[in-house]
């Protein structure tokens, strides 16, 4: 119930008058089954404008420290992110990456849609940064289908470290579904999870307009964009994955 009051009543219309938004591709979701929804992450409101201009419910998956906070934020934001249906994950154990695989498949199982971020954080700068190959995985494993999905103009909206919104015209560009079925039985081989990977970040990347830069937004967070060593930060990902 709280989810459609959020996105109905208590957030969705201060989001409309703000940002105007329009999507482009809306009829490329399912009506019904599973699907992931593979999106470029540029602002936290992208996990807002995605739902609201979406007509199925979307499950993210939150990172953990969104339900850990102490205080009267902290509580609140328990409390929000539960309502709304997010689950919650824990980013930096050991076995981080396969309780997210196990926390995605459950929201699969159910049939419902399940929205991931491939880049695995925001964008620093605005540019679209290298995917991770856990939403690779999880598509072979479960076979669902991989919408991908460009939110722009949020960053311009909700700037990194910024506490107010600023009125911008927000675009959300979905694209079509992309059938990895060709690859039945090969999940956990990562030469094909890489390919995998890279057909959704080029497809995102047409989507965006943004410029592509092939290396982890998380190791630039702190740190100016520079060349890594052995890695090109102008190549492309593959266009298609053979």
């Amino acid at each position: 119930m709280w989810y459609w009051l959020f996105k109905y009543v208590f957030i969705g219309p201060i989001l409309i008058a703000m940002g105007r938004p329009t999507v482009e591709g809306a009829e490329n979701i399912p009506a019904r089954g599973p699907v992931i929804l593979a999106s470029n992450h540029q602002a936290v409101l992208d996990s807002f404008y995605l739902p609201l201009k979406v007509q199925r419910r979307i499950t993210f998956l939150a990172k953990s420290e969104y339900f850990t906070g102490s205080g009267l934020k902290g509580a609140f934001q328990r409390w929000f992110f539960t309502a709304v249906g997010q689950v919650p994950i824990d980013r930096t154990g050991a076995d981080a990456a396969q309780d997210a695989l196990n926390a995605g498949a459950r929201v699969i199982a159910k049939g419902k849609l399940l929205g991931i971020y491939p880049e695995g954080t925001r964008s620093p700068d605005g540019r679209l940064y290298k995917g991770k190959t856990g939403m690779a995985r999880l598509a072979l494993e479960t076979g669902v289908q991989v919408v991908p999905v460009a939110m722009i103009g949020t960053d311009k909206m909700n700037p990194i470290g910024s506490r107010i919104w600023k009125p911008s015209k927000v675009t959300i560009k979905i694209g079509k579904p992309i059938d990895f079925s060709r690859f039945e039985g090969m999940a956990g081989n990562r030469f094909v999870e890489r390919a995998v990977t890279d057909e959704v970040m080029y497809d995102l990347m047409l989507l965006s307009g943004q410029e592509y830069v092939d290396v982890y937004a998380a190791s630039l967070k702190n740190a100016p964009v520079a060349p890594v060593a052995g890695i090109d930060p102008e190549r492309v990902p593959d266009s298609k994955a053979s």
